[in-house]
């Protein structure tokens, strides 16, 4: 892939960009802090590319343009916030049930409620467990630099088409609004991306009718609609589990983080290796699936693992599941937009270590 270089961009903004590159020509959203620089973007880009953007009136609506615009198997996204997120929820369900590829964005912020607009994470149980009613999942991709959201929404758009599947790219208020150097990728050639002619509801005048629904009224038949979806759930699981792992050999113990507090978590790992202390970093990049088959590994060559996140705890459970109790899992945790220092990470992680 050519890339060009961009010296300084706004997260929210590089993720708009890298989505036009992909090929995105369809956007829909609602205006809600802290991602609206995506929608503004959008606003004033996708003209300029032969692109339609519609700023809508509600996130019900938005989420449900995003399904008509799916069905034509074009590439096309959103992007919102917590409490725009969890009023999509329903709508995400109908697209799952109907396999249509297009990605979510979900810049996540301080709750429960309204919340603030500080950074959070915790819309994790939301995205990674399905937020809405039925048997489903989405892609979830957890960028922790903008480097990493560039190249992470160029994939959330192949994912999507792949596995027919919608995609959600999960960052927060931090990644949304720093500002880093990146790296954009050329513009794809339209014509090169996956066609889904046999599918997508485009005209029928020479061919037999195509059909999407999102659901079956009959009970056996919705079964075999739900065994199909998980036939395709377990081939994602068995494919497109990611991560990365810092300063893991010969590591006692194991940072887990993901988004902005894996990068935290870094510093941390460096501080504890500075005074002789053997730590390490597991950063789950996808969330859904997550990464469990290297989390087991690992887990059977230390003696503690240690979660970190900006909630009360939800990402800590599928570690928990994960190494099966071969070794303790502690967590510390901040909410309502708090950020945890590196310091005061150290310190609850020298308590624990302490007494365990």
């Amino acid at each position: 892939m050519v890339l060009m270089k961009k010296l300084m961009m706004k997260g929210n903004e590089a993720i708009a960009e890298s989505a036009i590159r992909a090929g995105c020509r369809l956007y829909f959203a609602y205006p809600i802090t802290p991602q609206s620089e995506i929608a503004e973007y959008m606003a004033r880009r996708l003209p300029e590319v032969g692109g339609v953007f519609l700023q809508t009136e509600s996130e019900i609506a938005t989420v449900n343009m995003v399904y008509g615009a799916a069905c034509t198997g074009k590439r096309v996204m959103t992007s919102t916030s917590s409490p725009g997120f969890s009023l999509m929820q329903e709508g995400i369900s109908y697209i799952a049930g109907a396999e249509l590829p297009c990605v979510f964005v979900d810049v996540v912020r301080g709750g429960p409620g309204l919340g603030n607009i500080q950074p959070s994470q915790g819309d994790y149980f939301q995205a990674v467990k399905g937020g809405g009613h039925g048997d489903y999942r989405l892609i979830v991709l957890a960028p922790s630099t903008l480097q990493e959201a560039v190249d992470l929404t160029q994939l959330a758009f192949d994912l999507a088409d792949r596995y027919r599947n919608p995609v959600l790219i999960l960052a927060d208020g931090m990644i949304g609004q720093m500002m880093e150097p990146v790296e954009l990728p050329e513009m794809r050639d339209l014509s090169t991306l996956p066609d889904h002619s046999d599918w997508a509801l485009r005209g029928a005048r020479n061919r037999e009718p195509h059909r999407i629904a999102a659901f079956n009224i009959d009970p056996v038949g919705l079964e075999k609609m739900n065994k199909r979806l998980q036939e395709k759930y377990r081939l994602i699981e068995a494919s497109e589990q990611r991560w990365e792992e810092y300063r893991v050999d010969g590591a006692e113990y194991l940072m887990v983080g993901y988004g902005t507090m894996g990068r935290i978590l870094k510093s941390v790992v460096d501080s504890l290796r500075e005074e002789g202390i053997p730590a390490g970093l597991f950063r789950p990049v996808t969330l859904w699936p997550f990464p469990k088959r290297r989390l087991k590994e690992l887990a059977k060559k230390v003696q503690l693992i240690f979660v970190v996140e900006m909630s009360s705890g939800q990402m800590v459970e599928d570690v928990q599941i994960s190494v099966e109790g071969k070794v303790p899992v502690h967590f510390y945790g901040r909410m309502g937009g708090v950020v945890p220092t590196p310091e005061e990470i150290l310190f609850a992680f020298k308590e624990v270590r302490k007494w365990k």
